[in-house]
């Protein structure tokens, strides 16, 4: 496996945002039959006021992670791995980073949000353990599938001897 390394998205790196997201994305326009919601979404306004890291691998950016904090959870915007990267682990490693995200925010949920004819990246979150709590019309057409998990306060229990 590469060594991957994080680092908070600027707005230098709007493009590179813009072109991971459309490149991970791009597969799923003949299945909807439109481009899902991040390949338009406004990446110099997302940059300025979500968190999104990018993974690298020997500082290159291969993936990212785009965080919304909301007052009871951590909302997941974005996943999104280059297609050449898939199957090599990093979306795991996006959300274990989600996670420890969440804690540092203190927030004790992820959520996340994708088209119900996603249906890889539905298994692959209900793997991770990700819960479906709602179905919704979408309106452009399809369903919204709404996910969550929670998080522990990790491991930062001390242990005493008696």
């Amino acid at each position: 496996m590469q060594n991957h390394s994080f680092r908070r998205a600027t707005s230098a790196d709007v493009s590179t945002v813009r072109e991971i997201t459309r490149a991970a994305y791009a597969k799923w326009v003949p299945v909807i039959g439109r481009e899902p919601k991040p390949m338009t979404a406004n990446y110099e306004q997302a940059v300025a006021d979500h968190i999104i890291d990018l993974c690298e691998e020997a500082g290159r950016p291969v993936a990212l992670i785009e965080l919304i904090p909301k007052p009871s959870h951590l909302l997941i915007e974005n996943v999104a791995v280059l297609p050449e990267r898939h199957g090599s682990g990093i979306g795991g490693l996006l959300l274990g980073r989600a996670e420890e995200i969440a804690r540092s925010l203190g927030r004790n949920e992820l959520r996340l949000y994708t088209n119900a004819k996603f249906s890889t990246n539905i298994s692959f979150y209900a793997r991770r353990g990700f819960e479906e709590f709602l179905r919704e019309p979408h309106p452009a057409g399809g369903e919204v599938v709404h996910m969550r998990k929670s998080v522990g306060p990790g491991i930062h229990t001390q242990h005493k001897s008696r």
